[in-house]
């Protein structure tokens, strides 16, 4: 199994479908050809707080995920088609069973302090995931058994059961690497496409090109600044009056406007992101899982869609996985709004009515405090009395995600399920939001990942999608489409559908005109 890991016609298709660049006529945009150097690329970002930093290992929010993409590379690429292409690894190598991987490190590549990149740099940096530590990618990285250097040039990778899927799995955007023992996150140093210049958590940063980058064809800025724009209101702003190039998270309210604006490109994204009410299963009163099923049942999914993101996605049935996704439960029943079954099972929890606190912020996505007034009146007709508590952008991933009882929040989408399942889902997840544990659901998600029999794999990613469905604290009643804002001097731009701004790598890949 060289190189990149293959995917069959059917995969390729569904991984091409996710992902549409749109013009401000809805039509494709016209092919943008030879890159040209120079010029400063001002990005305005919602996403950041004064508490970031670009430590890998806690890598949460667009703009320093953004930020770490300019300065560091990943071991391995997902593309605007959805594929895992070569990036550090060049190429790989897979035993029988899936469970011992050999990857060739990228020959030619040195770090931003002149050092050249090894194998040692790659496994010192996957171990920073592995042991006694807070990473984020914890439970990811759980399944690598050994990481060891065999040469200068290789690594060899083994894992507790076998995995069809780790080149995805590796393409996380914790696998950054950087130099053998480096510790000085204050000032990152890596082989990607900018170096360091300056930083002010929360506000802004300045990188300048790397003279020495090994991709053709990419780091055609000399410079790229990023401005921390939280409110949605002042980064359309910040767009429309040209103090910045590009901005992530358009309002879904204020698109049909943009479309108007000539010197606009509006690059939208079909994706596995997908919003959430999360319900903590270890505090009350969602221990008990007929109040979790009250809350799905008062939510009006169609009534969300139409009104806090105009269409701009599809209604979600309260698990992850995608309908572009090859394993996309297809016969699991819709959801629906249903104010008598929600009492039904209040009822069955010994409740008449359910007073709730619900914390949100438009740090969880553009529109979420409307959408929590949203539930708020239709969750009134099932008798659940929802207060909407409104938090303020900064510091809404440090002092409410995964601390709230009752929260709104987000996930990007994953290139495969069994990613998706494991960051979000498994029990050692750090990222576990919703503090959901089942044993059972952690051995048949560890089970699948060996099953290279395609229908055997998606029996039991269905089995789990019902799982989380029936059972589980996350109610996700829409999937939303990526939706930037790129001025027209910006060429190259094309969709992803991973995350917003081309999955996070526009600064590496764009040019300005003229």
């Amino acid at each position: 199994m060289p190189n990149a890991f293959n995917l069959n016609r059917r995969q390729l298709m569904a991984g091409m479908a996710g992902a549409g660049l749109v013009g401000l006529s809805g039509l494709p945009l016209a092919a943008q050809t030879t890159p040209v150097r120079g010029g400063v690329l001002v990005m305005g970002i919602g996403g950041g707080s004064t508490t970031d930093d670009v430590d890998v290992r806690k890598l949460q929010d667009w703009v320093p995920v953004n930020q770490a993409y300019m300065l560091m590379n990943g071991l391995v690429e997902i593309d605007a088609d959805n594929r895992a292409v070569p990036e550090l690894f060049e190429s790989w190598e897979a035993a029988e069973g899936a469970d011992d991987w050999v990857f060739n490190v990228r020959q030619g590549v040195t770090f931003h302090n002149g050092k050249t990149l090894t194998a040692d740099d790659v496994v010192y940096s996957l171990n920073l995931h592995r042991g006694d530590t807070t990473s984020s990618a914890r439970s990811i990285a759980e399944a690598f058994k050994t990481v060891e250097k065999l040469s200068d040039s290789q690594v060899r990778i083994t894992l507790e059961s076998g995995n069809a899927d780790l080149p995805y799995v590796l393409s996380d955007y914790h696998f950054l690497v950087v130099p053998d023992g480096f510790t000085d996150w204050s000032r990152p140093v890596g082989t990607g496409p900018f170096v360091f210049e300056s930083y002010e958590p929360g506000v802004r940063s300045r990188f300048a090109r790397n003279e020495d980058y090994w991709k053709p064809g990419c780091a055609n800025v000399d410079a790229v600044e990023v401005i921390v724009i939280n409110d949605i209101a002042a980064r359309t702003n910040a767009l429309m009056s040209g103090q910045v190039h590009a901005i992530n998270s358009l309002d879904f309210k204020t698109v049909d406007l943009l479309r108007r604006e000539p010197n606009l490109q509006i690059v939208q994204s079909q994706s596995g992101q997908h919003f959430t009410f999360l319900m903590d299963c270890t505090q009350a009163p969602f221990t008990d899982n007929n109040v979790r099923l009250a809350v799905k049942y008062a939510i009006d999914r169609q009534q969300l869609l139409d009104t806090a993101l105009l269409g701009y996605g599809r209604i979600g049935n309260d698990h992850p996985i995608p309908v572009t996704d090859r394993f996309h439960n297809t016969e699991l029943a819709q959801r629906t709004f249903d104010p008598d079954r929600a009492k039904f099972h209040l009822r069955e929890a010994g409740l008449d009515a359910l007073p709730v606190t619900l914390s949100s912020s438009d740090a969880a996505f553009a529109g979420a405090v409307d959408a929590a007034a949203i539930y708020r009146t239709s969750a009134a007709a099932a008798g659940i009395d929802v207060t909407v508590d409104r938090q303020p952008t900064d510091g809404y991933w440090d002092n409410v995600w995964m601390k709230k009882p009752f929260a709104m929040s987000y996930w990007g989408g994953r290139p495969t399920a069994d990613q998706m399942l494991t960051i979000a889902y498994q029990s050692t997840s750090a990222q576990n939001d919703t503090h959901w544990y089942r044993k059972d659901f952690d051995a048949l998600l560890i089970e699948a990942r060996a099953i290279l029999d395609e229908n055997r794999r998606r029996e039991i990613y269905w089995t789990l999608q019902e799982m989380i469905h029936v059972d589980g604290g996350a109610m996700i009643p829409i999937f939303g489409d990526y939706l930037d804002g790129v001025s027209n001097e910006v060429q190259g731009v094309t969709p992803h559908p991973m995350f917003n701004l081309m999955g996070a790598r526009m600064a590496e890949k764009v040019w300005l005109d003229g």
